[in-house]
């Protein structure tokens, strides 16, 4: 009686229709899923594009203040949560402090402008004043009644900066707690990602990422002194020049020289203008000064700060901060922008270690000492070249030793040079003896 097979499924079916008509079904379904799970993995990442900004800000700022959690540990604060409180109370200090050097100039300026406006409106108005004769010369007042419906429209877009600015407080209390969070659990995700790790990968990654951490804070740290150093320059300048909030634009000037290569002009040319603005004596002596500090900079600091770090290519740097300025912007903004390029500095030391790592260990393997070209396969000896006696055979070379004796004494070994070495006499009269009978004599070694 026949056995009947059970019948097929519909998939099954499928697969071999489609393989019976040379149709690589499984290859156009995967590249389609693949395709498919891209374009969502896209978009998704595209959606939490705000939530990944504000990680890799923490991420930033966590790499940077590590180190002085691990020197607390070392000193004498052992616990690290301890360590981790003590850092972060004072770098909030440091945060507000920056926040009150900067916010208190504006503030005043704001509460003058809203207490002169009325003035300002009735000279306006009446023709007095330098206001007036400005309202009258480009006739002000016209365009105001041609334009009332955009100035009203501008008015009332005016809220939207107070709005931008309960979100940057939002994520400013976002980004402070995820700070505190990476700095405590750091130690602990990092061993839990080695623990799950073959010993000999693990090993690997602890060192290539002990690499990372040193050329990213070291480059960082060196970075940050030059900025100081700038600051301090420029306050001094300004302040003996008699130039306005000098110490506010020392502090611009430390925090924009914190990006490195296009840092200096960008930070120079509002402040030589702002001086420049104040007499045309104080402008020029703040270009010059700015001019010879950027070469000092460049040319004696750097190197000296900067020999005591793991050295990152300054063109790897430059392309890397173009780049990630330019996708900054197109997914944050502005300030997407500015953190893309402050992030890039971190990205370009990380991505010259790693590359480096790959590349030497994808390295052919190096050959004897002394040998121009690499190892190759060792040629196969010819028959009884090389052979090398046993120990205890005598002094006589191994090739002494011919005819069917030593044939058939090479029965037990692996070809010639075994037959050569089982047939070596046990002195040298007797392999004499032997080589000297014919052919066809059998003479049994003594």
């Amino acid at each position: 009686m026949p056995v009947k097979t059970p019948p097929q499924s519909r998939r099954a079916r499928l697969w071999r229709s489609a393989e019976a008509q040379g149709i690589p079904l499984r290859a156009i379904l995967v590249t389609v899923a693949v395709v498919v799970v891209t374009f969502m993995a896209g978009k998704l990442l595209y959606r939490l594009r705000d939530v990944l900004l504000l990680m890799a800000v923490s991420g930033f700022i966590a790499l940077l203040l590590n180190p002085l959690v691990v020197y607390l540990q070392r000193w004498k604060v052992p616990r690290r949560g301890f360590a981790v409180a003590i850092v972060t109370f004072w770098a909030v200090l440091v945060f507000v402090g920056l926040a009150i050097a900067f916010g208190w100039p504006l503030v005043n300026g704001v509460t003058h402008l809203a207490d002169r406006l009325p003035s300002y409106v009735d000279q306006a108005e009446h023709g007095r004043g330098w206001i007036g004769q400005l309202a009258r010369r480009y006739h002000v007042a016209t365009w105001v009644q041609h334009n009332s419906a955009k100035i009203a429209s501008f008015a009332q877009s005016l809220g939207k900066p107070a709005l931008a600015l309960g979100k940057g407080a939002v994520s400013l209390l976002t980004i402070f707690f995820l700070v505190l969070l990476l700095l405590l659990e750091g130690p602990k995700m990092r061993a839990w990602i080695l623990g799950n790790m073959v010993p000999e990968r693990a090993t690997t990654v602890a060192r290539v990422s002990g690499q990372v951490n040193r050329a990213v804070t070291g480059y960082m740290l060196g970075n940050v002194l030059t900025s100081v150093i700038a600051g301090a320059v420029v306050f001094v300048t300004l302040f003996v020049l008699g130039v306005p909030f000098p110490f506010l634009w020392a502090l611009w000037v430390a925090l924009v020289d914190f990006l490195p290569m296009i840092g200096g002009a960008l930070a120079g040319i509002p402040t030589v203008l702002f001086a420049t603005f104040h007499s045309l004596t104080a402008g020029i002596v703040t270009l010059i000064v700015f001019l010879a500090y950027t070469q000092f900079e460049n040319h004696v600091l750097n190197p000296v700060v900067m020999s005591k770090t793991v050295r990152i290519n300054p063109l790897l740097v430059l392309v890397s901060i173009l780049v990630a300025a330019s996708i900054g912007s197109w997914v944050g903004g502005l300030f997407g922008g500015f953190v893309a390029a402050l992030l890039a500095i971190p990205a370009a030391g990380a991505g010259q270690v790693i590359c480096s790592e790959l590349w030497r260990d994808t390295a052919p393997p190096a050959g004897p000492p002394g040998s121009g070209s690499p190892p190759g396969p060792a040629a196969a000896p010819e028959p009884g070249v090389g052979v090398v006696a046993p120990a205890g055979t005598g002094t006589e070379p191994a090739g002494a030793a011919t005819g069917p004796a030593a044939a058939r004494a090479g029965t037990a070994g692996a070809g010639p040079a075994a037959a050569a070495g089982a047939g070596t006499a046990a002195d040298g009269s007797a392999a004499a003896e032997v080589s000297s009978e014919p052919a066809s004599v059998t003479k049994p070694a003594t």
